[in-house]
């Protein structure tokens, strides 16, 4: 197929020229229509190229020719965090499923190492700290995959990490006046000093104890939400994908 814009030659199957990028088929449906908003004439008036909306552009960004064989290990990768991710929406937060999932040990390292990173900002910020370096991680890696990558499907799995993260924290927050939840070292809020279990700290300290159990729910909900997202966007990347297979090798 040659470019009808810039005469490069590609495969057929290609929906988007991989020299200049116009998408072939609202190219020839915009030439066909002088009175579309959306064409802008180039310096010579001989042709026309189609505005984009970049944002969009930007998140669904994908390779303009995609290996098979890294299409297949996406394709695992999202049924993957699809069928986890629905076990952590569709189970109550009061059962702390995610507390006991093998994710919860994927979080605890940044948790505690929060608490280490924020420790010169005082005592207050160090108990916030281990939520919040849980939270930075999965965000720092969001912004690295979509910003210097250019890999929007990581990102994509990122930001389902980032709302797993809010509901792994929800039970911890849920648990400020209980203190039952049992805690690293094999003890429970109720067992130990004041101080040791953060939320009961955080909240206490800030006068919102009586708000636990909203906080934990809206945290919850945050993260589901976060992360139905994460299964539409990466569903249309992989989409998207398809759509560019390079099947030439």
């Amino acid at each position: 197929m040659k470019c009808p814009k810039c005469g490069f030659e590609q495969a057929d199957q290609h929906t988007e020229c991989i020299r200049c990028g116009i998408v072939f088929e609202k190219y020839r449906r915009f030439q066909n229509s002088t009175s579309n908003s959306n064409i802008l004439p180039l310096k010579d008036n001989k042709k026309a190229v189609t505005v984009e909306n970049p944002l969009k552009k930007f998140l669904l960004y994908v390779e303009p020719a995609v290996d098979p064989i890294y299409f297949g290990v996406r394709i695992l990768i999202f049924l993957l965090f699809l069928i986890w991710g629905w076990k952590f929406i569709l189970t109550p937060m009061e059962s702390n499923y995610t507390g006991n999932s093998f994710w919860y040990l994927v979080n605890l390292p940044f948790h505690e190492a929060g608490h280490i990173v924020f420790r010169p900002f005082g005592e207050f910020i160090t108990s916030l700290g281990g939520s919040l370096g849980q939270l930075l991680m999965p965000l720092i890696c969001f912004f690295v995959f979509i910003l210097k990558s250019k890999d929007t499907f990581a990102a994509s799995i990122a930001l389902w990490w980032f709302g797993e993260n809010f509901m792994d924290l929800a039970p911890y927050i849920n648990d400020a006046r209980e203190l039952e939840l049992m805690l690293l070292g094999g003890n429970t809020g109720r067992t130990s000093p004041y101080g040791f279990h953060d939320w009961e700290y955080i909240l206490t300290e800030s006068g919102w104890l009586h708000y636990d159990h909203a906080l934990a729910h809206f945290a919850y909900n945050l993260g589901t939400v976060l992360m139905l997202i994460s299964f539409i966007w990466g569903g249309c990347l992989l989409l998207k994908q398809y759509r560019n297979l390079d099947l030439k090798n």
